[in-house]
């Protein structure tokens, strides 16, 4: 049990007097889940949990119902450890918002990775902004896989007018790691392009962003 640990190795207390980097996954989660079970101290718990569920990506993406089919985690220990993955999610967008500007691919890339990197299904936002290139709002499109017949550019541009977009990036995720466009990727890319001219918002570009790496339109110059 914990209380058996030397008081300098407990997770809390190495917290207080390591270097942060320093502390383990394992530990950082048995601080959220605060304590054990009868059976197993707060740290054995931590390794259960992450072993069973792979690694922080798989943990990531699961919901409170999922977790607490975990033995030793009910709706409490399910909600910490959603709510702690969560903030940081936040925090890392937040860090791009200060930016206010997103300049190249790479920004948006950065921008959105933490976040879209751990979807199971692919995820479509369009990214609005204004005469300076100032991010000025976001909307999720669409889930599921992508299909132009099934995204309709009336929903993209219907907000980049309530908002007053000069400009507008779109972005979506394949979860299979490859962001190698696909050919409705590119064809839907096609008809929005040609959409956004009838309406006066240029399409800056479109990322797909896949596993440690994007594929820009732009850059490739199938966008232009």
């Amino acid at each position: 049990m914990i209380k058996e640990m030397p008081f300098k190795e407990r997770p809390r207390e190495r917290f207080l007097t390591s270097n942060i980097e320093s502390i383990t996954d394992v530990e950082l989660l048995a601080i959220l889940l605060r304590t054990g079970t009868k059976q197993e101290s707060v740290i054995e718990l931590a390794k259960r949990v992450l072993y069973e569920n792979k690694n922080l990506k798989e943990l990531s993406q699961k919901t409170v119902r999922e977790l607490t089919k975990i033995k030793g985690i009910g709706n409490a220990k399910a909600i910490q450890i959603l709510a702690g993955i969560e903030l940081g999610k936040r925090v890392s967008k937040e860090s791009f918002k200060k930016l206010t500007k997103l300049s190249s691919p790479q920004n948006v890339y950065d921008y959105l990775k933490t976040d879209f990197e751990l979807k199971d299904q692919e995820n479509f936002i369009a990214i609005y902004l204004n005469t300076k290139g100032e991010l000025i709002g976001e909307k999720i499109i669409f889930v599921g896989s992508l299909n132009a017949s099934l995204v309709h550019p009336r929903a993209i541009f219907k907000q980049a007018v309530l908002l007053s977009a000069a400009l507008m990036i779109i972005a979506h995720n394949h979860p299979s790691g490859d962001p190698t466009p696909s050919k409705a990727d590119i064809e839907f890319t096609k008809i929005l392009n040609e959409n956004s001219k009838m309406m006066d918002i240029e399409l800056l570009d479109h990322i797909i962003i896949g596993k440690d790496r994007y594929f820009s339109f732009k850059e490739k110059n199938i966008l232009k």
